[in-house]
C-alpha cells in the first residue's frame, strides 16, 4: 500500500496544472438543458396539472374516490371538516357574531363610497364570504367589501358613467368589473400566476393605501357635514375646492356634531380595546352600538325635519339575481376589463397580505394560489348575486382573531347574521344618520396608514421610499390610476437600471479560504500579483447590458494598467495584468449581443497579450457558449468550473514557469 501511495503522489506531482483538467471536462461534457418548449410542458405538468399533488393524495387516500380527492384539494373544507368539533364551532360563533356587528355599519358605509345603494354593500357581506369558506385556505380571513377597493371603484367606473345621473347604468358595470375581477383572480390562481401580484411591491403598497386612506376621509366629509354638492373626483385638490365651495350653500351642523360624537366614541372604544386586548369586543360592537344610538336619536328627535340626512330606504330581502345585468356588449368593454385586472390585483395584494400575517401567527402556511381561486369564484359568484369586488379586510380579519375564530365558520356566521339583519333591520336602518356612516369609515382609516412601516422603509431602502412617495402623491393629486402606474413604473424603472448598468466587481482571495470577495467590501482581500477577477453582478448578459459590461471590463484592465504605470519595468510586469477571470456565477442566461461582446473582449484582450478566462458559468450559459464556438476560440481550458480552479491553476503554471527559468 505504502508503495501504491508514493507512486500516487509522485504521478500527481508530475501533473502538476493538469491535475485540474479532469474538473475542466467535466463541465466542458455536461449534456444539453432542457429547450423552452421541455420547460414549458414541465411546468404545465406539475404546475398547472399538479400531477403529483394528485397522484400524493392519491397514494395517501388509496382507498378513497380519486374524484373526492379531487374536490378535497379545491375545497379544504373538506377536509378540516371531519375533525370540527363543538368546542370550535362555540369560539367560531362568538367570533361570528362579533365580525357580524362590525361588518353591517362598515358594509353600509362602504356601499356608499362605491356609488351603490346600502344593500348591496351588505349582499357583498353575504355569498362572498359563503364561497371563500369552503374554498379559502385562510383560518383568520374576514371577506367583505372594504375602503380602498371601494375608492378604487368609484373614482374609476364614475368616469365611464355618472352615479347620480344613472344609478342603474352605474351599478350594471359595477356588476361587469367585479365579474372580470373575479375572472382574473381565478385565472390567475389556475395558471400559478401569482407572480403578477408581486409587480406590486410592499413599498407601492404601502404608499397607495396611505393616500388612498387620506382620499376616503376627504370623501366622508360630504357625510360628515351633510352637504349636497360634491364632487366625483378623488384628487385632494378637487375634494377640498367642493368642500369650501359646498360650505357657502345651506348645511346643518347638527350632521357634523352627530359624526363627531359618535367618532369620538368609536375612537374611545378602539383606544380601550388597544390598551386591553381582553376587551376586544368593545371597539367591534363600537359600530353597531353607534348606528343604533343615532338611530334612535334621529327617529325620536325627528331630526330628519331639522336637516339631519339619513339612509332612507333599503330594500329588504336576500340577494337578487343580477346574471342579466353583465355589460358584455358595453361600449366601455376596454376599460371595464381594465378596471377588472387593476381591481383584482389590488384585492389580491390586500388579501394575501393579511391572511398571510396572520397565518403566520397561527403557524401554519398560506396557499396563495388556492387563496387566488377562491378570491376568483367568489367574486364571479358575486357578480351573479348583486355584490361588488369583495376582499379580505384588515381591520374586521383582526376583530376575527381577537375574537378567537379557530376555523373560516366564523365567516359562515357572520354571512347569516348578514341575511337576517337583511331581512329584519332594513326598516329600522331607514332613520341611520349618513354623518354616523362618515365616522365609521374615518374611524377604520389610521389602521390603513402604517407609518412605521413607511418609517421602516425609508431605514433601509431610500429608492423604495421614491416608490412609496410616488403612489403616495400619485394618489392624493392624481388619481388612484396614476398612483398605481407611478408606483409600478419606478419600480420597473429600478429593476431595469440595475439590469442595464449592473456592478463589476474586483475579486481578491481572503486569507486561508478559498472565498472571492469584492475588494470594496473587504479590503483584507489579497489580489494575486498579473491576475486580474471580475464578476459580473447581473442575471443577464444580454441586449441591454453587453456593451456596458464589456467596456467596463476593458477600463477595469486600463486603470490596473495605468496604476502600475510609475513603477519599475521589473515590478510593473509583475503586476500588469496576464491573465483576466470573468467570474459569471451570478449569470442566469446570455443572447446573442452578450456572446458577440464576450467574442470581443476575448479578442481585444488577446490583442494585448491578456489571456481570458471564464469561471462559473452556469448551465445555460456554458451551452450558449458551445453553440457559438466560443470554447473551441477561448480554448476549452479557459473555462473553469470555480474561480479557484482558474487561481490555482495560473499560479501553478507561473510557478513551474519560474522553477524552469
Amino acid at each position: 500500500m505504502g508503495i501504491e501511495l508514493q507512486n500516487q503522489q509522485s504521478h500527481q506531482e508530475e501533473a502538476g496544472p493538469a491535475e485540474e483538467q479532469p474538473v475542466s471536462r467535466w463541465l466542458i461534457s455536461t449534456p444539453e438543458p432542457p429547450t423552452m418548449w421541455q420547460e414549458l410542458v414541465k411546468y404545465i405538468r406539475t404546475n398547472v396539472l399538479s400531477k403529483k399533488n394528485y397522484m400524493r393524495n392519491k397514494t395517501k387516500n388509496s382507498s378513497s374516490n380519486p374524484v373526492y380527492s379531487c374536490l378535497k384539494s379545491v375545497f379544504p373544507i373538506l377536509n378540516w371538516g371531519r375533525q370540527y368539533k363543538l368546542n370550535m364551532f362555540k369560539k367560531d360563533l362568538m367570533a361570528g357574531l362579533t365580525l357580524a356587528s362590525l361588518c353591517v355599519p362598515q358594509s353600509i358605509g362602504y356601499a356608499n363610497l362605491a356609488g351603490l345603494d346600502p344593500e348591496y354593500g351588505l349582499y357583498t357581506s353575504v355569498v362572498p364570504p359563503l364561497i371563500y369558506s369552503t374554498m379559502g385556505s385562510s383560518r383568520e380571513l374576514a371577506i367583505g367589501p372594504v375602503a380602498v377597493v371601494s375608492l378604487l371603484l368609484s373614482s374609476m367606473v364614475s368616469e365611464l358613467q355618472d352615479p347620480v345621473t344613472d344609478p342603474i347604468a352605474y351599478r350594471k358595470i359595477i356588476f361587469t368589473v367585479t365579474f372580470f375581477a373575479g375572472a382574473f383572480q381565478a385565472i390567475f390562481g389556475l395558471f400559478r400566476l401569482g407572480f403578477l401580484v408581486d409587480f406590486l411591491s410592499h413599498a407601492a403598497l404601502v404608499g397607495f393605501m396611505a393616500g388612498a386612506a387620506i382620499v376616503i376621509g376627504l370623501q366622508q366629509l360630504k357625510g360628515l357635514f351633510g352637504l349636497s354638492h360634491f364632487t366625483n373626483q378623488t384628487d385632494i385638490v378637487s375634494v377640498l375646492s367642493s368642500v369650501f365651495h359646498s360650505l357657502h350653500h345651506p348645511w346643518q351642523p347638527l350632521n357634523f356634531v352627530i359624526g363627531s360624537t359618535f367618532l369620538i366614541f368609536i375612537l374611545l372604544a378602539r383606544f380601550i380595546g388597544k390598551r386591553n386586548k381582553k376587551l376586544f369586543w368593545i371597539p367591534a360592537m363600537a359600530p353597531l352600538i353607534s348606528v343604533i344610538l343615532a338611530t334612535l336619536i334621529v327617529y325620536l328627535t325627528n331630526a330628519e325635519s331639522r336637516g339631519v340626512k339619513i339612509v332612507k330606504h333599503i330594500k329588504p330581502g336576500f340577494n337578487r339575481p343580477s346574471v342579466n345585468q353583465l355589460q358584455f356588449n358595453s361600449p366601455h368593454l376596454g376599460h371595464i376589463v381594465k378596471i377588472g385586472l387593476i381591481s383584482a390585483i389590488i384585492a389580491l395584494t390586500e388579501a394575501i397580505a393579511v391572511g398571510r400575517s396572520f397565518a403566520t401567527i397561527k403557524g401554519y402556511r398560506l396557499d396563495g394560489n388556492k387563496e387566488m381561486m377562491a378570491m376568483g369564484f367568489m367574486n364571479i359568484a358575486g357578480s351573479f348575486t348583486s355584490c361588488y369586488v369583495a376582499t379580505g379586510s384588515f381591520s374586521r380579519t383582526a376583530v376575527n382573531f381577537s375574537a378567537g375564530c379557530e376555523t373560516v365558520v366564523s365567516n359562515i356566521v357572520m354571512a347569516i347574521t348578514v341575511m337576517i339583519s337583511l331581512e329584519v333591520l332594513t326598516r329600522f336602518l331607514y332613520f341611520t344618520p349618513t354623518a354616523i356612516l362618515a365616522s365609521i369609515i374615518l374611524s377604520a382609516l389610521p389602521g390603513i396608514i402604517d407609518v412605521s412601516g413607511a418609517y421602516h422603509i425609508w431605514k433601509l431602502d431610500k429608492l423604495d421610499f421614491l416608490v412609496l412617495i410616488a403612489a403616495f402623491f400619485g394618489v392624493l393629486f392624481a388619481s388612484v390610476e396614476i398612483g398605481l402606474l407611478l408606483a409600478v413604473g419606478i419600480s420597473f424603472a429600478r429593476i431595469m437600471l440595475s439590469s442595464i448598468r449592473p456592478n463589476i466587481e474586483a475579486l481578491g482571495r481572503l486569507s486561508r479560504t478559498d472565498i472571492f470577495g469584492d475588494i470594496n467590501q473587504y479590503p483584507m482581500a489579497n489580489k494575486t500579483p498579473g491576475l486580474l477577477t471580475l464578476r459580473i453582478s447581473s442575471p443577464l448578459l444580454c441586449f441591454a447590458n453587453a456593451n456596458f459590461i464589456r467596456d467596463r471590463i476593458l477600463n477595469s484592465v486600463k486603470e490596473v494598467v495605468e496604476e502600475e504605470d510609475e513603477e519599475d519595468q521589473e515590478v510593473k510586469k509583475e503586476k500588469v495584468p496576464q491573465l483576466v477571470i470573468l467570474d459569471m456565477s451570478c449569470v442566469m442566461g446570455v443572447d446573442t449581443s452578450g456572446l458577440v461582446a464576450l467574442e470581443e473582449l476575448h479578442q481585444e484582450l488577446a490583442s494585448n497579450n491578456i489571456r481570458l478566462v471564464i469561471a462559473s458559468p452556469k448551465w445555460r450559459v456554458l451551452h450558449k457558449l458551445k453553440r457559438a464556438k466560443l470554447d473551441e476560440k477561448m480554448k476549452k481550458e479557459n473555462i473553469c468550473m470555480t474561480v479557484r480552479e482558474a487561481v490555482d491553476i495560473y499560479v501553478r503554471a507561473k510557478s513551474t514557469s519560474h522553477e524552469m527559468c
